[in-house]
């Protein structure tokens, strides 16, 4: 029997491909429990979220899944392939937008594009990456896209070979 140890992490800086695109898995189903246990612990008391009478009177005719939310689980979904225990912060979030909604038990989907990397200027040992997120619903419809900026770790082989560990 092997000794070996493989402990699940993110990607490092030096790591991460510019250009490449990461498809993340599995995806997440949302059921309205998610939805109505999110909306409430962030004292979002919108009706279209809570209210599925007052909903029904929408265009969309049911209660919608927190946008919010949404956008939480589209980069929860990259955690374990690209930035588990290998972040170190993120730096902010841009262009996020939901072009079409998410609906009680709809299954999200998301990919990453690492659309720019850098070394950081005033911490030479870590870079900041750029993700582009996406998330499509169980149709293929994108329902979340968001620009996130992330500070990275760099890891020690990289750094031992450019002399600096």
């Amino acid at each position: 029997m092997s000794e070996k140890r493989i402990v699940q992490r993110g990607l490092y800086f030096d790591e991460m491909e510019e250009g490449a695109v990461y498809v993340h898995s599995p995806g997440r189903t949302v059921t309205e429990a998610d939805n109505v246990l999110f909306t409430t612990q962030t004292m979002n008391t919108q009706s279209l979220h809570l209210d599925a009478a007052w909903s029904a009177g929408t265009e969309f005719g049911e209660p919608l899944v927190n946008s919010m939310f949404t956008l939480s689980t589209l980069v929860g979904l990259s955690v374990a392939q690209l930035t588990q225990g290998t972040i170190v912060a993120n730096l902010g979030f841009s262009e996020v937008m939901f072009p079409a909604p998410m609906r009680h038990g709809d299954t999200l989907y998301a990919e990453t594009l690492i659309a720019g990397k850098r070394r950081s200027k005033s911490r030479p040992h870590q870079g900041i990456v750029e993700f582009h997120h996406t998330a499509r619903n169980q149709d293929g419809v994108v329902v979340a896209t968001a620009r996130r900026s992330t500070l990275m770790q760099v890891s020690r082989e990289a750094l031992a070979a450019e002399g600096e560990a």
